[in-house]
C-alpha cells in the first residue's frame, strides 16, 4: 500500500461488494450490526446512515464529492457514527428507513441518507446531498452543522418527532389487514387506474405532463395482457415496443437499463440490474404469446442471452447488476459519437447513424444513445446489413473499458432469473436456457439453502446474511417453474421445502406474511407491506409458489395458505392495484380456476416434446405443467398424487389434465390438447 494511501475502514473486510468500494474512505464506517449501534448510544451521538447499492450512479457521486472528502469526513467522524448499508444485502434496513424519508415527505431514492438517534429511530432524511447548495438541495455540509447543533441544543424536540415518526413506521409497515373475497374487479381496477397514468405518446405509465421518470412496468404490464382487454392489449403493446426501441434497451448487447429519464424511453440511467431483466423476459414472452409477434420473442432472447453472457457467475449463479459508469463516466461505455461510427463502420457509418439517430450534436451530453427510432428494417437486405452493423459495434465497444459488476449471488434475484430462463426454454426451445436454469439452481441450493433456509446472498465463497420472505418465496418460485421445463424432482421438492420454511417462520395469524423471520434481528418494525417497487414482493411471490407447488404437490394446505394470503390482502388490490401488480397476476391465476397438465413420456420421443410445447405454448397462464417419464416417475409419485398412474396411453406419449386431483381422459394428440384449454 503506498505511504500515502488511506488506511481501510472496517467495511474492508464486508461481503457486500458495495460496502467495500467504500473501505477506504476516509469517513469512519460501520456496517450496520451491535458494534455501530451501541458506540452511538454510549457517545451520546446521532447516526448518519447511507443506504446505497453498487450500480446507482448517484450513490457513486456522492461518494466522491463527499465521503472521499477529508473535511467533510472529520465532521462526520466528529459528530455521528457513520453506517453504511448495502440496500440489496440488507432490504429490511432500506425498507425502514426509505419510508421514513417518505413520511417526512421527501421523495425516496439513493442514495438514502438518513440521521437517527441511537436506537434507531429516525429524525431527518433525504437522498443525495450536494457538497454546495444547489438545484434546491442544501449543502451536505451545512446538514451536518445543522444537525449537529439541533442536537445539542433542540433534543427534546427532536426526540419527539422522532418518538412520533417511530410509531408511525410501526403501524404503516405493518398493517391491520382487511380480508375478502378476490374477484375479476381487482384486474378491471388495475386496468382503470392505468388508464388515468397512461402515456399515449410514449407508451409506459407516469404522471402528466412530464411522465418521467419511467420504469419498466413488467408485472402491471402482464396483469393487463392477461386481462384478454383490446384496450389493454394495447397500452402494453406500445409500451414494449417504445422500450424495445429506445435508449433504455441496449440496442448492442441486450438487457435493459434501470429506466429512461424522459418519457420517450430514450436517455437512461446507465445501470442494469438482473431483476428488471428477467421480469422483463417474462413480459416480452407474455407479449409474444398475446400477439403472436415475433419482435416480443426476439427482444426475450436477446435479454436472456445477455443475462447469460454477462451476468453468471463462473459457478452458475447470476451476479447482481452492472454499474452505470465507466473510467467515472455514467454511461460512458454505452454510448457513441459520430465521429466513433464513421471509424468503426466506414461505408455503413451513413446507414447506421440514420436506423440508430445518431447524429453530430448527439441527444446525451454531447454523444449518443443509441436506439432505433424507426424500428426494425423491413427490407430484409436492411435488416441483414444492420445486423452486421451491430456485430461490429459491439466488437468495439467490447474493447472499452467495461462497467463493474457486483458480483454477489443473491438469492431472491437469482430465483427470478431461475424462472426466466425455464420460460424461455419452454417458449422458445433454445436448451441454453434451461441449462443456465439448471446451474443457477444447482448453485443457489448448494451455497445458500442447508435444510430449507435461505440464505441472503453468496459471496468470496460464503453464503452471506439469514433470507428474507423474497428470497425464499422468489427461490420457491423458479425451482417450480424449472421444475415445470424438465421434471426434475429435485427442484419441486426443494420448492416445498422453502415453502415450508415461508409457512413455519413468516407467516402471520390473519393469512399474511412479514418480510423478516420469526427468529431474525429485531428492527424498528417488523414489515409486511404487501406493495412492491423495483421487485415485485414477498407476498405476491409466496402466494404465486404456494398456488403452482400446492397444485403439483396436490398439498391442499399449501393452496388454502396461497388464497388465504391473496384474500388477507385484498382491500391493498383493491384500493391501489397499480402497487400490487404481482398480488393481482397470482389473483388472475387463481380466479382463472387452474388446471394441472401432466404430460407422461420419454423426454426423447418427438411425440412427448409435442405435447410439452403445446402445454407449455397453447394453454392458457392458468395451468402448472409436470413431464413424467420412467426415470422421474416413482420419485414424483411418492411426493405427489398429481402424478399416481399418470402413464403413457398404449404405448404413447399422452397428456392428462387434472383439476386438483380431477383429471381428464388422457389425449396423445397436442391439438387434442390445445382443445381441453
Amino acid at each position: 500500500m503506498p505511504k500515502d494511501a488511506p488506511k481501510p475502514n472496517r467495511l474492508a473486510a464486508a461481503a457486500s461488494p458495495y460496502l467495500r468500494q467504500h473501505a477506504a474512505n476516509p469517513v469512519d464506517w460501520y456496517p450496520w450490526g451491535d458494534e455501530a449501534l451501541q458506540l452511538a448510544k454510549k457517545l451520546d451521538r446521532p447516526i448518519f446512515l447511507s443506504v446505497g447499492y453498487s450500480a446507482c450512479h448517484w450513490c457513486h457521486v456522492m461518494a466522491k464529492e463527499s465521503f472521499e472528502d477529508p473535511a467533510i469526513a472529520a465532521l462526520l467522524n466528529e459528530r455521528f457514527v457513520c453506517i453504511k448499508v448495502d440496500r440489496e444485502e440488507r432490504p429490511d434496513v432500506d425498507e425502514i428507513y426509505m419510508a421514513a424519508v417518505q413520511a417526512m415527505g421527501q421523495q425516496g431514492g439513493w442514495p438514502l441518507s438518513v440521521w437517527l438517534r441511537p436506537d434507531g429511530k429516525p429524525f431527518y432524511g433525504g437522498t443525495y446531498f450536494p457538497p454546495e447548495d444547489a438545484h434546491g438541495l442544501p449543502a451536505f455540509r451545512r446538514v451536518l452543522e445543522s444537525l449537529d447543533k439541533a442536537w445539542r441544543e433542540k433534543r427534546a424536540e427532536i426526540d419527539k418527532g422522532a418518538d412520533e415518526l417511530a410509531a408511525h413506521l410501526q403501524k404503516a409497515l405493518a398493517p391491520e389487514l382487511v380480508a375478502g373475497d378476490p374477484d375479476a374487479s381487482l384486474a378491471r381496477g388495475l386496468l382503470a387506474r392505468s388508464r388515468t397514468r397512461y402515456d399515449a405518446s410514449g407508451g409506459g405509465f407516469g404522471e402528466a405532463p412530464s411522465f418521467a421518470p419511467k420504469f419498466p412496468p413488467s408485472r402491471e404490464l402482464q396483469v393487463l395482457l392477461r386481462l384478454g382487454d383490446d384496450g389493454a392489449t394495447a397500452m402494453a403493446r406500445k409500451t414494449l415496443l417504445a422500450m424495445q426501441f429506445g435508449g433504455i434497451h441496449d440496442q448492442l448487447g441486450g438487457g435493459f437499463h434501470r429506466y429512461s429519464t424522459d418519457r420517450a424511453w430514450l436517455v437512461p440511467h446507465f445501470e442494469k440490474m438482473l431483476y428488471d431483466n428477467a421480469l422483463l423476459v417474462n413480459t416480452y414472452l407474455d407479449a409474444f404469446e398475446a400477439t403472436g409477434e415475433a419482435t416480443f420473442a426476439a427482444t426475450a432472447r436477446d435479454t436472456l442471452d445477455w443475462m447469460l453472457r454477462d451476468m453468471r457467475h463462473e459457478r452458475g449463479g447470476f451476479v447482481a447488476s452492472q454499474d452505470a459508469q465507466s473510467d467515472g463516466v455514467e454511461g460512458r461505455f454505452f454510448v457513441w459519437t459520430a465521429t466513433e461510427f464513421d471509424a468503426v463502420l466506414g461505408d455503413d457509418a451513413a446507414f447506421a447513424k440514420e436506423w440508430f439517430g445518431v447524429t453530430s450534436g448527439g441527444n446525451h451530453e454531447g454523444a449518443n444513445v443509441l436506439s432505433l427510432p424507426r424500428g426494425l428494417p423491413t427490407e430484409p437486405a436492411d435488416r441483414e446489413r444492420l445486423v452486421r452493423v451491430k456485430a461490429a459495434l459491439l466488437v468495439a465497444r467490447d474493447r472499452r473499458t467495461k462497467p463493474a459488476v457486483d458480483d454477489k449471488v443473491l438469492a431472491a434475484w437469482n430465483g427470478l432469473a431461475i424462472g426466466a430462463c425455464a420460460r424461455g426454454f419452454r417458449a422458445l426451445g433454445d436448451e441454453r436456457y434451461l441449462d443456465a436454469a439448471r446451474r443457477a439452481a444447482d448453485f443457489v441450493l448448494g451455497a445458500l439453502v442447508h435444510e430449507g433456509r435461505c440464505s441472503r446472498h453468496w459471496h468470496s465463497g460464503a453464503a452471506q446474511k439469514a433470507g428474507f420472505l423474497e428470497d425464499h418465496t422468489m427461490l420457491a418460485e423458479g425451482l417450480v417453474a424449472l421444475f415445470e421445463a424438465d421434471g426434475d424432482p429435485r427442484w419441486l421438492g426443494a420448492a416445498r421445502d422453502l415453502l415450508a420454511t415461508v409457512r413455519k417462520h413468516f407467516a402471520a395469524p390473519d393469512g399474511g406474511f412479514w418480510a423478516t423471520a420469526d427468529d431474525a434481528e429485531p428492527l424498528l418494525a417488523r414489515t409486511r407491506s404487501p406493495f412492491e417497487s423495483s421487485t415485485p414482493s414477498g407476498v405476491a411471490c409466496a402466494v404465486h409458489a404456494m398456488l403452482r407447488a400446492g397444485l403439483l404437490l396436490a398439498d391442499p394446505a399449501l393452496v388454502d395458505a396461497g388464497v388465504a394470503a391473496l384474500r388477507a390482502n385484498h382491500q391493498a388490490m383493491k384500493d391501489a392495484p397499480t402497487a400490487v401488480p404481482s398480488l393481482l397476476l397470482a389473483a388472475q391465476f387463481w380466479l382463472a380456476d387452474p388446471r394441472e397438465v401432466v404430460v407422461a413420456g420419454e423426454p426423447g420421443d418427438a411425440r412427448t416434446q409435442a405435447l410439452l410445447v403445446a402445454a407449455w405454448r397453447g394453454f392458457p397462464h392458468h395451468r402448472v405443467v409436470a413431464p413424467v417419464n420412467a426415470a422421474n416417475r416413482e420419485k414424483l409419485a411418492a411426493m405427489s398424487a398429481v402424478f399416481d398412474g399418470k402413464v403413457p396411453l398404449d404405448g404413447a406419449p399422452a397428456a392428462y389434465v387434472c383439476r386438483r386431483g380431477v383429471c381428464l381422459a388422457p389425449v396423445t394428440d397436442p391439438a387434442a390438447l390445445v382443445r381441453l384449454r
